[in-house]
């Protein structure tokens, strides 16, 4: 399945579905889930980093579970907001999971996530350094689908 312009996948959701939020790290995925009104991200779990296939039967049960009816994976730029090779392996990524799950998905720029998320945790939840270590990926996973579910709501004056 190609990847979706963000707007574009709010509308290949199916009513009643979840979207799942991804946050890709080089050890662990977080992973956070909407409501099926696409208002709210939550954060859900963190998964151990594998192969593809170690990952789609973590995945596969997670989307089952959820009814999940869409993708948004977090999109590493740069600072600068160039296109590096960790945007391109993200890409890359997001593709074959999507082709995999059969499901649409859209990247997501983000940028300073986890440090919003640490920066959280430290000031308004005073939480401890291991602590924050064992929540920041799934934290920083509903904060990029937060955005995306932000970004993407229809106004409703």
């Amino acid at each position: 399945m190609p990847l979706f312009n963000p707007h574009d996948l709010r509308n290949q959701v199916q009513t009643a579905h979840s979207v799942l939020g991804l946050d890709l790290g080089s050890k662990q995925i977080g992973v956070a889930l909407s409501d099926t009104s696409l208002m709210l991200a939550s954060p859900l779990t963190v998964l151990m980093r594998g192969k593809m296939k170690q990952m789609l039967t973590l995945l596969e049960p997670i989307c089952r579970k959820h009814t999940i009816g869409g993708l948004v994976i977090g999109l590493p730029l740069s600072l600068d907001g160039s296109f590096g090779p960790a945007a391109r392996a993200a890409t890359d990524w997001a593709n074959d999971l999507s082709e995999r799950l059969n499901l649409p998905a859209t990247l997501w720029d983000e940028r300073l996530s986890s440090s919003a998320v640490n920066r959280f945790l430290i000031n308004e939840a005073d939480m401890t350094r291991k602590r924050r270590g064992e929540v920041v990926d799934k934290m920083a996973a509903a904060y990029i689908l937060q955005g995306w579910l932000d970004a993407t709501a229809q106004a409703t004056y």
